[in-house]
């Protein structure tokens, strides 16, 4: 492993109006001096726009002295854009969370996936090769693990058999990560992120989801009549993860044939302590109350509804992080209560106090 100082770099973040890539740049803000941090979303409408320019803001805010930030408002999948950006600003790591999230998403509209997940993250790749760059780490997710039966999730396991587009296109990245790795000595790590979750996260996740419809005193629909079980992962714990993995990038090196050996990993990052669908409702409902979000006295029963498995859905996901351990120390440690608690606070300021 090649060590990376991230202190005096220029690095960029796709997608940093983002869930996980707005929490990252501020973990930056707190943790690496003299950077040029570069973020680019484009700022679309697949959820609440109001939500990205909360994080934006947060951002603009809060840029802490010998740091500079530059946001850029633009579309990964615009390949002159993404040209023009790594020509001026010569990003030395490259963090790309920029991607069109979501299972059932993927099913009606498909084309949204190819035109981000499949040409966005093809332009980063290129714009990779054509500039130097010491380490890129790109999100993959826990969906490529499809309907593996086998528990826990390990990156040693075959994940040919995705059963979302969505799925499909995160699986092909780490293939189109590998191929460059290996044809352009591209230092790469893919993360496989689990059922992330946490403050002003997406509103299309279940306990946001949830949240808002109970709040309106609609049903809440529960599938596969609750034997699910999620590893879930709170983003603080998944942006430490990123953070480390950055720092460290796969070591180039040369085969027995003289060509160069893929410098390329992939790794899970979960809890690795899957939660039951029920149990995960009880508690959301517990911090919700006493958040103040939802009064004492609301009937839960009368507003849960046991359904079928969805279509693009998997019963159980579970991630084996013992490599995220070995290599760079670190396992997810904030409990599924302690996320929840964190969520309903915020929520609480956000839409309802």
């Amino acid at each position: 492993m090649e060590r990376i100082d991230l202190n005096n770099k220029t690095i960029l973040v796709t997608g940093s109006a983002g869930f996980i890539g707005s929490n990252l740049v501020k973990r930056l803000f707190r943790g690496v001096k003299g950077a040029t941090i570069v973020g680019i979303d484009n700022m679309n409408d697949y959820y609440d726009v109001a939500l990205k320019e909360f994080r934006l803001k947060e951002l603009d805010t809060s840029v802490p002295s010998g740091i500079t930030y530059h946001f850029v408002k633009g579309d990964i999948a615009d390949r002159d854009c993404i040209d023009r950006l790594f020509a001026e600003y010569k990003p030395a790591v490259v963090v790309n969370l920029a991607a069109q999230a979501g299972v059932r998403y993927s099913i009606t509209n498909p084309d949204a996936y190819i035109q981000s997940n499949l040409i966005g993250f093809y332009n980063i790749l290129e714009a990779c090769r054509h500039n130097p760059v010491e380490h890129l780490v790109y999100a993959s997710s826990s969906s490529v693990y499809g309907g593996n039966k086998k528990v826990p999730f390990s990156t040693d396991d075959r994940v040919d058999n995705p059963v979302s587009l969505y799925a499909a296109t995160k699986k092909s990245n780490e293939l189109m990560a590998h191929c460059y790795s290996k044809l352009y000595d591209i230092p790469s790590t893919g993360l496989r992120f689990f059922t992330v979750y946490g403050p002003a996260g997406r509103p299309d996740m279940a306990y946001f989801g949830f949240t808002n419809k109970l709040l309106k005193g609609e049903t809440i629909q529960i599938f596969n009549y609750g034997n699910c079980r999620r590893d879930f992962t709170y983003v603080d714990d998944i942006v430490e993860g990123v953070v480390r993995v950055m720092q460290g990038a796969p070591e180039r090196k040369k085969g027995e044939d003289g060509l160069p050996v893929p410098p390329y990993a992939v790794y899970n990052i979960g809890g690795g302590q899957p939660e039951s669908l029920l149990d995960f409702v009880q508690i959301l409902q517990e911090e919700l109350v006493r958040a103040g979000v939802l009064p004492s006295d609301f009937d839960f029963e009368a507003h849960k509804q046991l359904v079928p498995m969805q279509p693009g859905d998997v019963p159980t996901t579970y991630a084996d992080a013992e490599a995220l351990e070995r290599d760079y120390g670190f396992t997810p440690k904030i409990s599924l209560r302690e996320g929840l608690r964190a969520f309903a606070e915020w929520y609480a300021k956000f839409y309802t106090l």
